[in-house]
C-alpha cells in the first residue's frame, strides 16, 4: 500500500533483519470492534499530532516503528488511517508489559500516544485507507496463526506419542491400551487436517486469489484443533503432564493465545458465514 518513494526509502531496513516492527489496531476499548478505535491523528501542514492509546501489542516497547492505524476522520471505518511511527517518537512511550499465561518470551505492552508529531510522509496509502490495509494484514496474518497452531499441535501430539510408548502400565505401554490409541488418532487427524487447510488457504493467497475466508476457516480450525490437541496431551501424560517437567502443560497454555489473536475465533466464524450468506463487512 505504500508508495514507490515509501518502499526504497523504508523497506530495505524493515525487511533486512535489522529493525524489528509491531502492529498497532487493538486499543483498551475495542478490540474485535476495530473499526471503533479512537486514537486520533490530527493534520496540521506537513505533520500529523497522534493521541490515544493501543493495547496488546506485540513487541510493545522493543520495536522500532509501530504501524499504526489512527482516526483521520469520520467515525468507522472511512474515518481511519495508517500511519508508520518511528519508536523514537517524542510523546510515544509503552506501558509495562503485560503478565500473561503464555507467549512470555513475546513481550506485549500497550503504546501511549501523547502529541507525538508524525511526518505526514509516513501516510502509509491515502487517508481513509487505513481499515482496508489493517483487515488485508489481518487475513495475512492469519495464515501464520494457523501455521504456529498446527506446528504447536503437532509438538503437542509428538510428546504425547513418545511417553505412550515408553510409559508402562498394567506391564505393557500405555499405547497398546485401545482408549488411548485411539486419542493420539483423534490428535494426528486434526494436526493433518489442519496443515492441509492452512496450506490450501496460503496457495489461494500466493496465487492472487481470494484467501479472506479460507484464512478465517484455517485460523479456526488450526487454534481450535491445537487447543483440544495440547489438552489431550496433557491428559495423555497423566500427572506428569500437568507439571512443568515436561512442556505439556506449556503447549497448552501457549495453545489458548492463538484462539484469540488476529481476531477471536467467534470473529473468524463471522467472516466465514458473511462470505457464505453474502452478508456485509468483513
Amino acid at each position: 500500500f505504500g508508495s514507490e518513494e515509501q518502499k526504497q526509502r523504508l523497506l530495505p531496513g524493515m525487511l533486512g533483519g535489522e529493525l524489528l516492527g509491531a502492529y498497532c489496531l487493538s486499543e483498551p476499548q475495542s478490540g474485535s470492534d476495530a473499526a471503533a478505535l479512537r486514537t486520533s491523528a490530527v493534520r496540521s501542514g506537513d505533520t500529523y499530532t497522534v493521541n490515544g492509546t493501543k493495547a496488546w501489542i506485540t513487541h510493545g516497547g522493543h520495536a522500532d516503528f509501530y504501524s499504526t492505524l489512527v482516526r483521520t476522520g469520520q467515525p468507522g471505518p472511512a474515518g481511519i488511517s495508517a500511519l508508520l511511527i518511528d519508536a523514537g517518537t517524542p510523546g510515544l512511550s509503552a506501558a509495562p508489559p503485560e503478565r500473561k499465561m503464555g507467549m512470555k518470551s513475546s513481550p506485549t505492552a500497550q503504546i501511549h500516544f501523547d502529541g507525538a508529531r508524525v511526518p505526514a510522509d509516513r501516510l502509509v496509502g491515502e487517508e481513509g485507507q487505513g481499515f482496508s490495509i489493517a483487515l488485508s494484514a489481518l487475513d495475512s496474518g492469519r495464515l501464520g496463526i494457523a501455521a504456529c497452531a498446527v506446528g504447536l499441535a503437532q509438538a503437542a501430539l509428538d510428546q504425547a506419542v513418545e511417553y505412550a510408548r515408553n510409559r508402562r502400565q498394567f506391564g505393557r505401554p500405555i499405547a497398546d491400551f485401545q482408549g488411548l490409541s485411539f486419542m493420539l488418532a483423534d490428535m494426528a487427524t486434526q494436526v493433518e487436517a489442519g496443515r492441509a487447510l492452512y496450506l490450501a488457504a496460503a496457495r489461494r493467497r500466493d496465487a492472487g486469489l481470494a484467501f479472506t475466508k479460507q484464512a478465517a476457516m484455517a485460523k479456526l480450525f488450526c487454534t481450535d484443533a491445537a487447543m483440544r490437541v495440547t489438552t489431550d496431551a496433557v491428559q495423555v501424560l497423566g500427572g506428569y503432564g500437568y507439571t512443568q517437567d515436561f512442556p505439556a502443560e506449556r503447549y497448552m497454555r501457549e495453545a489458548k493465545v492463538l484462539q484469540i489473536v488476529e481476531g477471536t475465533n467467534q470473529i473468524q466464524r463471522m467472516v466465514i458465514g458473511r462470505r457464505l450468506t453474502g452478508g456485509t463487512g468483513r
